[in-house]
């Protein structure tokens, strides 16, 4: 017999893990979805919505929070702020869930974890925000108007302050709002295992709704799974779950046949595998990251897609490795970065970034830089890459590079579709933004070698 679980309270041990514990979201919520594939698709739902959705709108729930509450969020136990915040987020943006429902869950919840004596503080602070969440004043846009984006979006001020200083206001709230926006499933077809026309024959016998992605011929959206890990063609090693963005980088490398391939910050694998199928059996790709984990990980999608010239390894991207010494005819560095490109699929990284932690990661991309540079054989390539979209993190760095390596920048419009093409990919770099482009946040550089 199946022991009855209480769906608000995994919603909350998860946001206590996320928020607190400092865990990364998407990694959270596939654990959490996977320990509990046997609920209903609804039950699966409310849970992924309702996690989800708070990080979404946090800052904004703290601030209709405070409105109503004598003590501030941050000085909350918890478990208390994170019970606040999910019961809030119903309440603004679940219709279907009744009011009454949601207070008197909380209400129980906070009871049945301990907080007996809180109970009427969560009970009064939800039932008031109820009776009256029309009222809340939000800041003025033409008088306060970072603060205006910060509240209305969840994002911290001082990401607001560059995007706005880099890309202006109108840019930065379009940013904003497609990050809010429902994200769907991209998935990278492997050719090399079947056509197009049969994966998308597979995936709609299983009720899955399949469309064309206008970047990339072999690129598809999906929508109507359960769980990813149970779809036939993802069984079968015939799909790859990976945003079109991503995709682009082994676009922008170009391998030849019998390259060999250095992709030194590899983990999850979706890049190193997609430039094993663009070499058709030939070449090599070696997979490197920095962790057994990270590298357990790839090699289980290795096995999965059944790929031949692959291997994962473990290797420190700071740490040199001599003996790859100019032999990579390309050399993929898709970087650590704040990841502030894909916020409408992770929603926590927003909250868990700071200006000395970008700095920080700026330092170890130039060190990483520094090091794997050398890998690439005289005329041969290195694609740098992130998935975020600051100037300090994608543009300031191609600048430093040229000035102190023997590298030149190549066009990257061979590579692209039209809609891609611009000034600066002719220049040798793309710059992908959310709320501009049909895909995730992220920029692409090609390097050639030069001696």
């Amino acid at each position: 017999m199946i022991k009855q679980v209480n769906l608000r309270e995994i919603i909350l041990e998860a946001l206590i893990e996320i928020t607190e514990e400092e865990a990364y979201s998407h990694v959270v919520l596939r654990s959490v979805l996977e320990k509990y594939q046997y609920l209903e698709k609804r039950d699966r739902a409310f849970i992924t919505r309702v996690t989800e959705g708070t990080l979404e709108h946090m800052l904004q729930l703290d601030y209709i929070i405070e409105q109503f509450s004598n003590v501030p969020v941050y000085n909350m136990k918890p478990l208390i702020r994170n019970l606040l915040r999910m019961s809030v987020y119903q309440l603004k943006y679940m219709d279907s869930v009744p009011d009454s429902a949601v207070c008197n869950e909380a209400v129980r919840i906070a009871q049945r974890r301990g907080f007996y004596n809180l109970k009427g503080f969560v009970n009064g602070v939800l039932r008031n925000i109820a009776r009256r969440l029309y009222q809340v004043q939000y800041p003025d846009p033409a008088a306060e108007p970072l603060h205006y984006l910060s509240v209305k979006y969840s994002f911290p001020i001082w990401i607001l302050d560059k995007w706005v200083t880099q890309f202006g206001y109108e840019m930065t709230e379009k940013i904003c709002l497609d990050s809010h926006m429902e994200k769907k499933t991209t998935v990278r077809c492997n050719l090399t295992k079947a056509s197009k026309e049969e994966i998308i024959g597979d995936l709609e016998s299983q009720g899955i709704t399949t469309e064309q992605h206008p970047y990339l011929d072999y690129a598809l959206t999906i929508s109507g799974y359960n769980y990813i890990g149970a779809v036939s063609a993802f069984k079968k090693g015939w799909i790859y779950v990976q945003d079109v963005s991503s995709m682009l980088v082994a676009e922008a490398a170009a391998p030849n046949w019998g390259d060999y391939c250095i992709d030194v910050c590899a983990a999850p694998g979706g890049k190193s595998l997609h430039l094993s199928e663009k070499l058709m059996g030939s070449g090599y790709v070696e997979a490197r990251d920095i962790s057994e984990y990270k590298v357990k990980l790839m090699q289980e999608s290795i096995e999965r897609t059944e790929a031949i010239n692959i291997r994962a390894a473990v290797q420190d991207a700071t740490i040199y490795d001599p003996e790859a010494h100019q032999r990579a005819d390309i050399v993929l560095a898709d970087l650590p970065c704040s990841g502030l490109g894909v916020i409408g699929r992770k929603q926590d990284i927003k909250y868990k970034m700071s200006e000395k932690k970008q700095q920080d990661i700026i330092k170890l991309q130039k060190q990483i830089l520094d090091v794997v540079q050398d890998y690439v054989r005289p005329g041969g390539v290195m694609i740098f890459s992130t998935c975020t979209i600051g100037a300090d993190e994608n543009q300031y760095n191609v600048k430093w590079f040229l000035e102190h390596y023997p590298f030149r920048l190549e066009s990257l419009d061979p590579y692209l579709c039209d809609e891609l093409k611009s000034r600066t990919t002719q220049g040798g770099f793309l710059q992908l933004l959310p709320g501009v482009h049909q895909s995730d946040g992220f920029f692409i550089a090609r390097f050639r070698r030069t001696e």
